[in-house]
């Protein structure tokens, strides 16, 4: 199993400018090289307190430039914001820059107010991605982008630099699979697939397996291991952990509600998206207070020992490997808990994890 980290850039501080909270963030890149992570991962957002990474390809550039073993997950770049050109440009030179640690993230984005923002109607959002995620495959693997499609009119240019003729991308492309609908993209396409734990281990597990069994009637073989991402709570105290988590995954949790308006009826209208509608109307019905309580219970906190064996028991239960992302900086903790608990994360978790 590998292991990585995500860097969120949440700011819900009330004594810390965006400033202070990008650069100290930015610096557990180093800190996850130190402490022994396989990865570290950056998500694309805008506008919002809730994650401010608006380019991660310049983010991980940074990262690349302080390391020199982590690979560096772009986790995703949104492709209905991105010219896919520009994508491919960005993500080959990073690639060089890193001397082939990146791995690339494809994700077709959930917030209205990143949409409406950059006035792209959500209603284009799966034509924009299917067509774009085509393009930018075929662009990493040739070094040539060329398109005539409903959205993206695209005379064939070659990008300069070429991509590395030694390197392939193989297994190095994931895809956001967050939805029923997306997850037969994900295995069409034959690339990994990402997801965010919202549920418990059991829902999870029918997800994960149907997106093999796909992978495997369209390529013949069973997928690399999927990217599973927790918000992770790791302490020596066991009721410590439990306060922690209890306090900032559950505020991390009001975020992402808030972010992406998950308790609105917008869903059930917008083209693509309607079987979020589901979820919506299930957090609804539980009321905030038990939804944020089971969103703490379907992340990984506790003691490393605790940690070890949840993600025993995960494999257990879904029957496969997976590779295992974590965030630490989340909902306002404290910049050295989360770091304290990164650190013993990898001392004493991340080598156990290593075994599996």
């Amino acid at each position: 199993m590998e292991v990585g980290t995500l860097l969120v850039m949440q700011n819900w501080y009330e004594d810390r400018s965006d400033e202070d909270v990008f650069a100290k963030e930015i610096s557990l890149g180093r800190v996850a090289e130190e402490a022994g992570f396989d990865s570290v991962w950056c998500a694309e957002h805008h506008f919002d307190d809730y994650s401010m990474s608006p380019d991660n390809f310049q983010i991980l550039a940074y990262v690349a430039g302080q390391t020199e073993r982590v690979k560096l997950g772009l986790g995703a770049a949104i492709l209905p914001w991105n010219d896919p050109l520009r994508v491919v440009e960005k993500a080959i030179s990073l690639d060089h820059l890193a001397k082939g640690r990146v791995v690339m993230g494809l994700g077709r984005g959930l917030a209205k107010l990143e949409y409406d923002a950059f006035g792209i109607p959500m209603d284009e959002a799966r034509g924009r991605f299917n067509e774009s995620a085509k393009i930018v495959i075929d662009g990493l693997y040739t070094g040539v982008v060329a398109s005539d499609g409903e959205f993206y009119k695209q005379p064939k240019i070659e990008v300069r630099p070429r991509p590395n003729p030694d390197r392939t991308w193989d297994d190095r492309i994931v895809m956001a699979a967050m939805s029923p609908d997306s997850i037969p993209i994900a295995a069409e396409l034959g690339v990994r697939m990402m997801t965010f734990m919202q549920f418990d281990n059991e829902t999870h597990g029918e997800t994960i397996n149907k997106y093999r069994e796909l992978f495997k009637e369209a390529h013949g073989r069973y997928p690399a291991a999927p990217l599973v991402q927790d918000f992770v709570v790791c302490h020596e105290d066991e009721e410590e952990a439990r306060r922690l988590a209890e306090e900032y995954i559950a505020k991390y949790f009001l975020s992402v509600i808030r972010h992406y308006d998950f308790a609105g009826s917008h869903w059930r209208e917008t083209k693509g998206y309607e079987t979020y509608q589901v979820g919506a109307d299930m957090i609804r019905e539980a009321g905030m207070e038990n939804a944020a309580a089971g969103y703490v219970q379907a992340n990984v906190w506790g003691t490393p020992e605790q940690i070890v064996e949840k993600y025993r028991a995960r494999r257990d239960i879904w029957g496969c490997d997976f590779n295992a992302n974590a965030a630490f900086c989340f909902g306002g903790i404290p910049f050295e808990t989360s770091e304290h608990g990164m650190r013993l994360f990898g001392e004493k978790v991340i080598p156990e994890l290593h075994k599996f």
